[in-house]
């Protein structure tokens, strides 16, 4: 790395700071699993990984102004809790290749996923049909359902079934096929082709990431096989993100925005997707957010 290099790295790392990064401190602990919570400084690293895309010690040490065998342990012990993976002179977000355990993104945004349910809930008529995926946003919208009649929920998500077991308004039929103890999914082409049989009037689905270009990413493509099979089985789809699916990466391609009728999420989404939502007329609803009266109209009218 040369001098010039090395001093832009150095200031950006020096404007960085922990109100970045998404995980709140008290639930930080609590997306890794571990009854102790992750010391600061650690969150400060992690919210400089996210940023910058790789991290290297002799940088964090300057930066927190700690030895650089200081940092090496503090990046040991944030990959032995999965939140980064180790490379040469630093580390890596761990995010790229391998999702968070379920349990652990449960913890992560849940305000956000709570309100993003709640906003996606609201979309659904009573009377109708939809399909719901795997995910923790999708779960969400599942509690959010709870209590409504007249609807029927298919579903490859267990935890989506037990949510809405008590219901006695919801009709829930469950699809068949493999069983990811991990997380609860049913995936594999069985579940897939259970799910081609329908055709729901709403699919609610999930991303593990969101490209810049669009594309709807996720990690596993038996998982992938069912997202798809339920996005063209619905009349209309609506996809449940949070912010920080903007952030991250994954290998597999479920399909993408231009094909989505709404998208849920937490925050205004960065220009360029903007411009797919609007040249695809993808209505975008930001829970938590008052919508103004243009954007109320369209969800008034269906459009």
């Amino acid at each position: 790395m040369n001098q010039n290099e090395r001093q832009s790295k150095t200031n950006a790392l020096a404007t960085l700071n922990h109100h970045a990064y998404h995980l709140p401190y008290s639930d930080c602990y609590g997306a890794c699993g571990l009854d102790t919570p992750i010391p600061e400084r650690q969150i400060g690293i992690l919210t400089i990984t996210r940023q910058l895309g790789r991290v290297n010690v002799d940088d964090l040490a300057v930066r927190f102004a700690v030895t650089p065998q200081t940092i090496r342990r503090d990046l040991n012990e944030l990959c032995e809790r999965g939140l980064l993976h180790r490379v040469h002179g630093g580390a890596v977000p761990a995010s790229g290749i391998a999702n968070y355990a379920y349990e652990a993104r449960r913890s992560v945004a849940e305000d956000e996923k709570r309100r993003i349910g709640l906003a996606a809930a609201g979309l659904i008529s009573d009377d109708s049909a939809l399909l719901i995926n795997i995910g923790t946003t999708t779960e969400q919208v599942a509690r959010a359902l709870r209590g409504r009649s007249g609807l029927m929920v298919i579903t490859n998500n267990m935890n989506v079934i037990n949510i809405l077991s008590g219901s006695t308004g919801i009709e829930v039929v469950v699809a068949g096929g493999v069983l990811r103890h991990a997380d609860g999914g049913i995936v594999g082409e069985a579940a897939a082709d259970f799910i081609r049989q329908f055709k729901v009037d709403y699919a609610i689905i999930g991303a593990s990431a969101i490209d810049t270009d669009g594309s709807l990413l996720d990690y596993d493509y038996r998982e992938v096989r069912v997202a798809k099979a339920i996005m063209s089985s619905a009349r209309k789809i609506i996809l449940v993100a949070d912010a920080m699916k903007l952030e991250r990466t994954a290998p597999v391609r479920i399909g993408h925005l231009s094909q989505l009728d709404h998208i849920v999420t937490d925050r205004e989404l960065p220009e360029q997707l903007m411009d797919i939502c609007n040249e695809n007329d993808v209505q975008v609803v930001i829970a938590g957010i008052p919508a103004s009266t243009e954007t109320a109209s369209n969800v008034a009218a269906g459009q």
